[in-house]
Formats: structure tokens, C-alpha cells, sequence
């Protein structure tokens, strides 16, 4: 499995903490940025790494900022991309059982490494059920159109 994950300004430090999880689960990482902590605009951030996934480059993102809010609803702007913004594990394991999220976010300001790590182990192990729930994807893909 491949992940592109990129992280603005405020959450550069938890970006570092969940590519060494991936390390851990043999997924190979593309990271995108930002590398520091000067100020970046999250929406260029969310734009690189959901490029990634609709090309086909990735199979998944990951994108980070401080609450995770401003980058998940940027992500959200791109057809074909479903991002959940989860802060514990069962929404990680939902979001990809019933909604097939191609994109995890979570906010370097708010969730700290420990639960992270979980989350993103989790989201990373979850298939998406199909059945009833791809019925409902297919709808919210309408949507875009």
C-alpha cells in the first residue's frame, strides 16, 4: 500500500509521528509537506495529497493540521475524494467499513501520538464492507456531479 500524507504548519509534528507508524506497517509514504513550522495554507496541502489519491499514485492520503477541520473540509472539495476527520478508533475503523474513506485526517493540536497511532493503525487495517454501504458511497458520489 502506498500513502501520500502531508501536514500544514500545526501538525508537522504529528505528520513525523504517523509516518514512522507507517514505516512500522511496511507502507510506503510519499510525503508532500510541509517540512517545518512556518506558516502554510492548509488547502494547498489537502490539494497535493488528494492529487495523489484521485491519480491513482496513492491508494490513500493522510492530511493533518491543528484541528484537522480546515484540511478535511478542503480535502472534501475534491471529486472523488471521501476524508474523515476521526479523533478515536471506531471512527477509523467506520470510516472505512461503511464509508470507504480514501483520506484520514486528525488535528496535531488536538489528538496526541499515542491515539494517533491507533487511528491511523486501524484505519490503515479496515476494509470497506461494500454491500449496503456501497450503495450509499455511489450516492454521495452522485453528489459531486
Amino acid at each position: 500500500m502506498k500513502i501520500t500524507i502531508g501536514s500544514d504548519h500545526g501538525a508537522v509534528e504529528l505528520k513525523d509521528a504517523v509516518k514512522k507508524v507507517l514505516a512500522d506497517l511496511d507502507v510506503e509514504v510519499d510525503d508532500v509537506g510541509t517540512f517545518g513550522t512556518d506558516s502554510v495554507d492548509y488547502p494547498d496541502i489537502a490539494e497535493k495529497v488528494c492529487a495523489a489519491v484521485t491519480s491513482g499514485k496513492s491508494d490513500r492520503g493522510i492530511v493533518l493540521c491543528g484541528t484537522g477541520i480546515g484540511i478535511s473540509i478542503a480535502a472534501n472539495k475534491i471529486h472523488g475524494i471521501r476524508c474523515a476527520l476521526c479523533n478515536d478508533v471506531y471512527s477509523a475503523k467506520m470510516s472505512r467499513k461503511h464509508n470507504d474513506a480514501n483520506v484520514l485526517a486528525m488535528g496535531g493540536r488536538v489528538i496526541g501520538y499515542g491515539p494517533a497511532e491507533e487511528i491511523v493503525r486501524a484505519w490503515i487495517a479496515t476494509e470497506f464492507e461494500g454491500g449496503r454501504h456501497e450503495r450509499r458511497v455511489n450516492k454521495i458520489s452522485k453528489l459531486e456531479s
